[in-house]
């Protein structure tokens, strides 16, 4: 009966060991004691992410735009009003 408890036992470890190793909790946790690299590893990531919303964001209204223009160049009389409005208003942006 003991022996049964045993493997089982050593089963389980292994799976958790498994699992730590898979996640990488040694790595993690030595990383937030180092509060120094924590800190520019987190200022690293964060300056990328700002660059790559602000990369996004552009291209996102580049394209808007660019479909708007050719929406009013199709001449529907409410929506052009609207739309011509809407690029006035980004070309004063800039």
């Amino acid at each position: 009966m003991e022996d049964k408890e045993l493997k089982r036992l050593n089963s389980n470890l292994e799976k958790i060991n498994y699992m730590l190793e898979k996640n990488k909790i040694l790595e993690l946790s030595e990383l937030l004691d180092n509060k120094k690299k924590l800190f520019v590893r987190n200022l690293i990531s964060g300056i990328f992410k700002g660059i790559g919303i602000g990369i996004g964001f552009s291209l996102l209204t580049a394209v808007l735009v660019y479909i708007l223009q050719k929406i009013v160049k199709l001449n529907i009389p409410i929506i052009s009003e609207y739309i011509i409005d809407i690029i006035e208003i980004v070309k004063r942006a800039k």
